[in-house]
Order: structure tokens, then sequence, then C-alpha cells
């Protein structure tokens, strides 16, 4: 596949992701997903002996600051419940990858942003990075794995605040929640997270692995299940079509709870 949306930069072994939509904040399209899939499932192979994997987003402003809302015009709950799955199954080939995968968040990361950094095994940030599970703003919850994986890293009490009243957290916030292990200056984010990863790169590959796979083997995924179907379901409301309209026309949305 040739890459439109993603720029990878091979460092010392370690491959360097960046969402390259700076226009759009990184906004992640169909494509944009597509690529993510491929590369982690196939790209990668590239890059051998691969050490581990940044992700981040080209430009000051953003690591990804949502989906692309352009692209829910017309969906109907059909095409919603595939394209959660379709996110989901694509987070959790990162959230599974046999190699470390840490998130260099350098901005917004809102929505499907903040779903993609919480996939990664690790999250580092800038102090002006934001977080936050904005959906609501457009009749919808999130599809990706936000409800679910917003609760294991803060608990339920503040996950489910930021969910129904689409606050954002600022870095330090974020990094006092534990949804970040480091927040540095951001000509350090880089290097920060090439650093653990050289650091992890030294231990026993088979081990590394596998604490991967049994960490993840603590997560239950039937609520990740109902994510889809209930994201299936928002997107067959008028509040959706409200709030995605307003979204795009830049207008406070006009929610009549149909």
């Amino acid at each position: 596949m040739n890459y439109e949306n993603i720029l990878i930069e091979n460092q010392n072994q370690i491959a360097i992701l960046t969402i390259n939509r700076p226009k759009s904040l990184n906004a992640l399209n169909r494509q944009t997903l597509a690529e993510l899939k491929h590369f982690f499932e196939e790209g990668h192979k590239k890059i051998q002996p691969l050490k581990g994997v940044v992700i981040t987003g080209a430009g000051e402003k953003a690591f990804v600051a949502g989906a692309d809302i352009s692209e829910f015009s017309g969906l109907d709950p059909q095409g919603a419940l595939e394209m959660a799955q379709s996110g989901q199954d694509i987070f959790f080939s990162i959230e599974r990858f046999h190699k470390p995968v840490i998130a260099a968040v350098n901005g917004f990361a809102l929505g499907g942003g903040c779903e993609l950094a919480m996939a990664c095994h690790m999250r580092i940030a800038t102090e002006q990075a934001k977080f936050g599970q904005p959906e609501v703003n457009l009749g919808l919850i999130p599809g990706y794995g936000g409800t679910q994986r917003l609760i294991q890293y803060i608990g339920k009490s503040k996950a489910i605040e930021l969910l129904m009243t689409a606050d954002m957290l600022t870095a330090s916030e974020a990094y006092s929640l534990g949804l970040l292990n480091h927040v540095v200056d951001s000509t350090e984010l880089i290097g920060k997270a090439t650093e653990i990863i050289e650091k992890i790169a030294s231990k026993a590959p088979v081990a590394i692995q596998k604490i991967v796979e049994t960490v993840q083997a603590y997560f239950d995924t039937s609520g990740f299940k109902r994510e889809v179907i209930e994201f299936s379901n928002t997107a067959n409301t008028a509040d959706f079509i409200e709030g995605a309209q307003a979204f795009l026309e830049k207008r406070k949305a006009n929610f009549q709870g149909k």
C-alpha cells in the first residue's frame, strides 16, 4: 500500500509514524484508518528488526483532533456499526501489537484521537496537549473504544463525567489521573518516546510480547461489543443528524432528544 495520510520514518529501527493531515488537524478518515491497519498488519515488516513504534501527529496543533465528521454524512445504523467495529479492530491491532507502541501527543487528542492514544501501550504528551471524548456534542457516543479504555485508565467516576460533559483534560490533569506516563517539553517528545523503546529493546523480546498479551487478557471485551451496538443506535437519531450538521456549519447544536 502507498501511504497518503501517514508518514513512516525509520529511526534506528524505531518506526516514527506520523498522522499527516495537518490541514484537517490530522482527523481520522477512512483512508487514514486503512493505512494504520495496513502498517500494523503488514507495513511494519519492512523495518527489521523493529524495536517499537511511536505515533504522533503532523504540525503543532493536533495529535489527532477526532474522526473526520465530513464522512459521517448520511451515516445509518448499519454503516455506523460497521464503522465502529472496523475502528475497534484497528485499534485492537495496535493495543495487541507485539512491540511497544507509544503515543507522542503533541496537541489535541480528541474523540478518535484520544481513543487512538489510549490504544497505544503508553502515552507521552507535551504541556500543550489536551484530551477529551466530545462525541455527545454530536449526539453520539465514542465508538473506537473510548467508553472502555478511559475507565481503565482514569476510573469510572471521572471517565463518566468526561464522557457526559465533553470536557477536556489538560496534560497535567491527564498525568495526575494516570492517563499519561510522562509530560515533557515539545522539544523532548519524540526523544523521550524513543528512549523508552530503546530501554525495552534491551529486554527479552519473547517476554515483552507475553507482557502485552497477558496485560490485555486482564480486560474483558464485552463492553467493547456493547459500545459498537450503542454507537450504531445513536447514529439513528435526529440528534446525531443535527449534531453533525451543526459541527460542519460551526454552530451550536439544537438537540431535541429524538
